[in-house]
C-alpha cells in the first residue's frame, strides 16, 4: 500500500491533495494507495473534508524504511517525515522552487510545476481520468486551488489554475465567490488554537544570511482577530524558535480582502530583516506590507539582511 502525504502543518492543499492523488492510483491506476497527513490540518482543511464527507486520513509521525511513499505538495526534507531519505519514494508531485536534500533508492517520477496549486497539476497529470472524479474528489480539488490561489488573488495565481477551478466549479454546481467566503471564514477562526500552535500553522523553515527562520503566515478575513493577540503571539516567538531549532519567527498575517500583509516586529532582528527585504521603514512592533499575499512568490524570495 502506497502512502501519499504531503507537508508538516498541512493546509488544504496538503490535506486534500493526498487524498486526491490517492484515489487517482487506487481507482484509476489500480495502484493500493491511501492518503496520510504529517499533522493535524488546520481550520479550513477541517471544514473542508467535513464539507466534502471525507474521513480524516490518519496521522503518522514517521515513515518506515523502504516503505513506498508518493510526496505531494513540497519536495523539501525539511518539511517530510525524519526517515523520509530511508523510504522508497516513487513520485513527487509538486509547485513550490525544488529544495534539495531528497534521496531515493531509484529513479522516481517527479512532477513540479509552475502553477498556484498541486491539485491543478494533478488535474493535468489525470489527462481525461479526471472525468472519472467523484463529487467528494472534485470539491476536494477545487477547495484546494480556491485555497491556494486566494480565490485568484495571489499572485501565483496562473490562468490555467482558473480555468480548472471554474471547470470544476461548474460541474459541482458550485458559486466560486460564495463557497471561497466559506473556505475564508474556516480559514480565520483561529479562536482555539494556542499562541504557538498559530505561529506553526502554516510555516515554513528558511535561511537567510546565516539565520534560521520559521516563515509563518496566517491567511484571513478577519486580521483583527489576529493583530488583537499581537503581543501574546510576540511573547511567545523566542520559546517557538528554541523548540524548532530556528533563530526567529517571522509572522506575516495576510488580510485576504485588502490585500495584504502586516508583519509582527518583536525586535531589532526582525526590523532589519523586513527594511532590508520589502524596502520599507519600520516604525514600531508591525509593519503594513501592501500587495503582499504570496510566500512562495513574494515573501521568501525577498527575504534578505
Amino acid at each position: 500500500m502506497i502512502k501519499v502525504f504531503g507537508h508538516k502543518s498541512p493546509d488544504t492543499d496538503a490535506t486534500c491533495s493526498p487524498i486526491v492523488w490517492a484515489w487517482y492510483l487506487t481507482e484509476v491506476k489500480g495502484t493500493p494507495a491511501r492518503p496520510v497527513l504529517l499533522g493535524e490540518p488546520n481550520t479550513e482543511a477541517a471544514f473542508v473534508l467535513k464539507r466534502c464527507g471525507i474521513e480524516k486520513p490518519e496521522i503518522i509521525a514517521d515513515v518506515a524504511a523502504g516503505e513506498a511513499c508518493v510526496v505531494v505538495d513540497t519536495n523539501n526534507p525539511a518539511e517530510l517525515p525524519p526517515s523520509i531519505n530511508e523510504a522508497n519514494v516513487l513520485q513527487i508531485i509538486d509547485h513550490h522552487m525544488l529544495a534539495g536534500g531528497l534521496k531515493t533508492k531509484g529513479p522516481i517520477d517527479i512532477t513540479i510545476r509552475p502553477l498556484a496549486c498541486t491539485a491543478t497539476v494533478m488535474f493535468d497529470l489525470m489527462g481525461a481520468d479526471a472525468a472519472k472524479m467523484p463529487e467528494s474528489i472534485k470539491r476536494a480539488m477545487l477547495s484546494c486551488i480556491l485555497s491556494d490561489t486566494l480565490e485568484f488573488r495571489s499572485p501565483t495565481t496562473t490562468a490555467h489554475d482558473r480555468a480548472v477551478a471554474e471547470g470544476l466549479a461548474r460541474d459541482l454546481g458550485v458559486s466560486i465567490p460564495a463557497y471561497a467566503e466559506e473556505l475564508f471564514a474556516a480559514k480565520s477562526d483561529v479562536s482555539a488554537f494556542s499562541d504557538a500552535a498559530l505561529l506553526r500553522m502554516d510555516s515554513k523553515e528558511y535561511e537567510v544570511a546565516g539565520k534560521q527562520l520559521r516563515v509563518s503566515v496566517l491567511e484571513t478575513t478577519a486580521p483583527k482577530v489576529l493583530l488583537d493577540r499581537k503581543e501574546s503571539l510576540m511573547a511567545s516567538m523566542p520559546a517557538v524558535a528554541a523548540e524548532d531549532g530556528a533563530d526567529q519567527v517571522l509572522l506575516f498575517i495576510i488580510d485576504i480582502l485588502k490585500e495584504e500583509a502586516t508583519l509582527l516586529v518583536p525586535n531589532a532582528l526582525v526590523k532589519d530583516i523586513a527594511e532590508a527585504s520589502f524596502a520599507c521603514t519600520v516604525t514600531g512592533d508591525t509593519v503594513v506590507l501592501p500587495g503582499i499575499m504570496s510566500r512562495k512568490k513574494q515573501i521568501i524570495p525577498a527575504l534578505k539582511l
